[in-house]
């Protein structure tokens, strides 16, 4: 990663930003609202900002620090200027009835744009345009593909019952996707992002139900007798990976994602089983069990053999999740190792363990971005909030109220 104040050179692979370099720092960018001023002009400049300042890699700079004069520039820059204020990117943009221009510079380049991109305005919001934009942008820095424009699913808890929700990663245009008066949790995005698997007490037993992410009526897949919670999709969305108490302590089982039945028994064992979660490469299952004093996370083999525990801070570990990075094998789970709950991050090759929050209240189930650049959470009694996966920089509220149970879904499609 590009280290503070350091000038970018291209890498061989093309990319100006090393996201996986040894130093680290961000990179200043430069994101000026267009001169018109008007209503669409604000929309853009409020979203880029946004996506850049959670993207993980890039310092924005303050707009009342620019030098330049906005209107005489138009869509180009004076070099000069930009240098003056620190910035290495701008990006400038003009919005018409009918597109969206979009110009990134870099500044040691001179005054020429290194990416362009003009977006049709037709059928589609200037929210899904501007994040289309900013993952353009992600793209050509780091070599990575940006999370904006994806969703995140949750339960909203109320005083009698709790529904599942889901929202643009940003927290825009929250919706019920449950559509009933029990208490439905534990929301789990298809690979696809099509579907969410959930669990409701909607027939008085906790049995988990598929539905369409948009909303919809759900179908039961899991009806057996006890549990039926946690679901877990496979990669490749063929199985669910869920708890089930059928057959006395609940045990962590895989069923078929489209009726349900028992394709294995992954965990035989006295204690509680729960939590699972697929590994991105379909090898591995991390869980949660107390079978060896209080909860800690455990991983075993997608197709069954012994378990081991990978956790070891404090003695209350839970919720764990997989990095979607390949190559990696990192888990982010909710800790207790103090007086209160965070997350934590733990790479399962180098036993590296990086905090995520810390004296910051009560912070539960994390999710990671489809990148694994970020990872969303709950903090209790507060809401829904996203924070660097890195561990760095300050944690941003997308959601207020009292939620759990976060999942993030798959990468937008275009």
């Amino acid at each position: 990663m590009l280290a503070v104040g350091e000038v970018p050179a291209r890498a061989d692979d093309g990319v100006v930003i090393d996201v996986n370099a040894q130093k680290k720092g961000t990179y200043p960018l430069a994101l000026p609202t267009a001169p018109e001023g008007d209503a669409v002009s604000k929309e853009i400049a409020q979203v880029e900002t946004f996506d850049m300042s959670v993207a993980g890699v890039f310092k924005v700079l303050d707009p009342a620090s620019f030098l330049a004069d906005l209107k005489t520039e138009g869509l180009g820059i004076e070099q000069q200027k930009w240098k003056d204020v620190g910035a290495l990117g701008v990006i400038k943009f003009k919005a018409t009835a009918s597109d969206i221009e979009f110009r990134l510079y870099e500044v040691s380049k001179g005054t020429t744009a290194v990416l362009t991109k003009t977006y049709k305005r037709a059928g589609t919001t200037t929210r899904t345009i501007t994040h289309r934009w900013c993952n353009e942008v992600v793209k050509y820095y780091t070599g990575e593909a940006g999370f904006f424009g994806s969703k995140i699913a949750f339960t909203a808890k109320g005083k009698k019952s709790s529904a599942i929700y889901a929202m643009d990663f940003d927290g825009n245009g929250a919706f019920a996707v449950s559509n009933n008066s029990s208490t439905n949790m534990l929301p789990a995005f298809s690979p696809s992002g099509g579907q969410i698997a959930y669990t409701s007490f909607m027939r008085n037993n906790p049995d988990l139900y598929v539905g369409p992410a948009g909303g919809g009526r759900p179908k039961k897949i899991s009806a057996y007798q006890g549990m039926n919670t946690g679901a877990a999709w496979s990669p490749d969305g063929s199985k669910i990976a869920l708890t089930l108490s059928k057959d006395g302590s609940p045990d962590i089982y895989v069923i078929n994602a489209s009726d349900g039945s028992v394709i294995k028994r992954l965990t035989n064992d006295k204690s509680i089983d729960t939590s699972p979660a697929w590994s991105p490469d379909g090898g591995s299952i991390a869980f949660v069990s107390d079978r060896n004093g209080g909860p800690q996370i455990f991983v075993v083999g997608a197709g069954g053999g012994s378990a081991k525990q990978v956790s070891f801070n404090g003695s209350y570990n839970t919720t764990p999740t997989w990095s979607p990075k390949a190559g990696k094998r990192i888990i982010a789970y909710t800790t207790r190792d103090g007086g209160h709950y965070d997350i934590v991050t733990l790479d399962l090759d180098n036993k590296a363990m990086t905090r995520i929050t810390q004296n910051e209240g009560n912070n539960e189930e994390p999710a990671f971005s489809p990148n694994g650049r970020a990872i969303a959470f709950a903090r209790a009694g507060q809401g829904v909030f996203i924070a660097n996966a890195d561990g760095t920089g300050k944690a941003v509220k997308v959601w207020s109220g009292s939620a759990t149970g976060v999942d993030w879904g798959p990468a937008p499609k275009d």
